[in-house]
């Protein structure tokens, strides 16, 4: 079933890339790439890192091993920083009632 937003969260990429990262939270992966389209773009990027970093062998000789350092910390950082949106998402917000 599609979102009202036409984003489809069964047939992403980056939502398949996000859930083999973080199984155990996939509520909240599903419920956020549903609803954050920065959250989507994240998990998107990984998506694609990840592939390139499949890809690194094809590349020429010359340039092989310096991509795949660049794919692997690109791929290091976009992890990092859905991990970080995932656990801005646990934060209980505090307030006062006057």
């Amino acid at each position: 079933m599609k979102k009202s937003s036409g984003f489809d969260p069964g047939g992403s990429a980056g939502l398949a890339s996000a859930l083999r990262r973080f199984p155990t939270q996939s509520a909240e992966i599903q419920n956020l790439i549903g609803r954050n389209e920065t959250f989507r773009g994240l998990c998107d990027d990984l998506a694609a890192a990840e592939q390139a970093l499949l890809s690194v062998d094809q590349l020429p000789d010359a340039v092989r091993e310096s991509r795949r350092i660049e794919f692997e910390n690109l791929v290091d950082s976009l992890a990092g920083e859905l991990e970080h949106a995932l656990s801005q998402i646990k934060v209980v917000s505090l307030w006062r009632r006057h």
